[in-house]
C-alpha cells in the first residue's frame, strides 16, 4: 500500500495534488520524465474529477502514490465519492481531423492514455470511484 493523502476536489488545490505526487514519486526513485508525465497525467485525471465528477462542488478526492513489480513501476491511484464514471471507456479522439472538425474538448484522457503505460477503472464498493494510472518508474 503507497502513501495516499485527501484533498478537496476544487481547482485550487490541482498544485497541491501535483506536489504531492511529485514529491512522493521522487522519494519513490522516479525519474524526471516519470515525474512529469506522471504529473501530467494525474493533473488531467484530477481536472476531470473535479469538473465532470463533482461539477465544481467539491468532495473528498484521496491520492495514493506507491511503487509496484519490484520497484519498476510508479503507480497513482485516484479514489472520489462522485457519480460512477469509467473514463477508460472513452473513445480516442480523431488526431487526423482538422480543429474546426474536432469537438470540443476530449483530450484530457488522451493526455492521460500517452503519459501512462496502462490505466484501470473499478467503481468502489458503497459508490465511488478508483482510478489507477501506472507507468514505468524511470
Amino acid at each position: 500500500m503507497g502513501t495516499s493523502t485527501t484533498f478537496e476536489a476544487k481547482r485550487k488545490n490541482l498544485a497541491a495534488i501535483r506536489d504531492f505526487v511529485e514529491t512522493r514519486a521522487a522519494e519513490l526513485g522516479a525519474g524526471v520524465d516519470a515525474i512529469y508525465e506522471i504529473m501530467a497525467a494525474v493533473d488531467e485525471a484530477a481536472t476531470n474529477v473535479i469538473i465532470h465528477g463533482y461539477r465544481d462542488g467539491g468532495g473528498p478526492l484521496e491520492v495514493e502514490v506507491e511503487a509496484a513489480e519490484a520497484g519498476t513501476l510508479l503507480v497513482v491511484r485516484l479514489r472520489d465519492q462522485a457519480p460512477p464514471f469509467d473514463p477508460t471507456r472513452l473513445p480516442s479522439p480523431n488526431l487526423a481531423a482538422t480543429l474546426e472538425d474536432r469537438p470540443l474538448g476530449g483530450m484530457g484522457f488522451h493526455i492521460v492514455r500517452k503519459y501512462t503505460q496502462r490505466v484501470e477503472y473499478r467503481a468502489l464498493p458503497g459508490g465511488g470511484n478508483e482510478l489507477t494510472l501506472m507507468r514505468p518508474i524511470d
